[in-house]
């Protein structure tokens, strides 16, 4: 018995022994042994028609490199991408110009920000029935949309072209009753701006960006009865929040819609709308 004991004892501690021995494995180079995993980070955008959507499509795959994820947010009117990025339901939006969102945030009273322009839109008036300022004939209607900002710049194209005279110094700012020469008579119709493309039919003469104009098969150097002088007040330009228009992760949205293959896209399918702003 005293001899089985003891042979019982010795085989338990040469297996304890054997097991104290026996070393951890190395672990694989480049593994997170704290398995902390990156976290991948989720943007969303709000916009609204081509060539808005085509550049955040472009962008969204080239973002997955940098560990961000971008949700594309397509809205159906010009107010919802702002009411969107001031409430935080979105974390950035792309559809407007500086000069619409300043009007914004005064409305609002919200703290939208610019980060970064990326392409000009050539803003151009258009007429079905008409082929020149002079065949434009007295008391013409004339269809403008009717936001603050893009309500001056209109006017402001209409001077530039020789069709009235405004108040001087308003610039943008300039309405209607800015006018205090109109040799044409011509009638101004303010409407919303998704509404100027339908106006086509009604009006004379439309004032309107190519994102308007374009789904009708209309281009500015093509079509255009006329066109602004200089547009590069009126950038598309991507906005963020006062909040976090310096994140990474917004930062890193802008890099890569100011990047080269953006800028080849606007190069080889828009190049008679849409100037790079970048």
């Amino acid at each position: 018995m005293k001899a089985k004991l003891m042979l019982t004892l010795l085989a338990v501690m040469l297996v304890v022994a054997g097991c104290g021995q026996k070393e951890a494995a190395p672990a694989a180079e480049g593994t997170n042994t704290d398995n902390e995993a990156t976290q991948e980070v989720t943007l969303k955008v709000a916009t609204l028609i081509p060539p808005m959507t085509d550049v955040l499509d472009i962008v969204k795959p080239l973002l997955k490199e940098d560990g961000v994820n971008l949700e594309v947010v397509v809205l159906s009117d010009n107010v919802q991408p702002n009411t969107a990025l001031a409430n935080k339901e979105v974390d950035a939006n792309f559809f407007q110009h500086l000069p619409y969102m300043t009007q914004y945030n005064e409305a609002h009273n919200s703290n939208l920000v610019g980060v970064q322009p990326i392409y000009n839109a050539i803003y151009g008036a258009y007429s079905k029935t008409y082929k020149s300022i002079d065949e434009l004939p007295d008391g013409a209607t004339v269809a403008i949309a009717n936001d603050a900002s893009n309500t001056g710049r209109s006017l402001v194209m209409m001077e530039q072209n020789g069709l009235i005279k405004l108040k001087e110094g308003v610039g943008f700012d300039a309405t209607p009753s800015d006018v205090i020469e109109n040799p044409k008579n011509l009638q101004f119709k303010e409407v919303d701006l998704l509404m100027l493309a339908r106006m086509l039919d009604d009006a004379d003469l439309v004032a309107m960006t190519p994102a308007y104009a374009s789904p009708l098969g209309l281009t500015p150097k093509k079509d255009a009865l006329f066109t602004e002088k200089d547009d590069s007040h009126f950038a598309i330009t991507l906005v963020a929040r006062e909040d976090n228009k310096d994140s990474e992760a917004i930062q890193k949205l802008a890099k890569r819609m100011a990047g080269p293959e953006v800028k080849a896209f606007f190069e080889e399918n828009y190049a008679d709308i849409a100037i790079p702003a970048f």
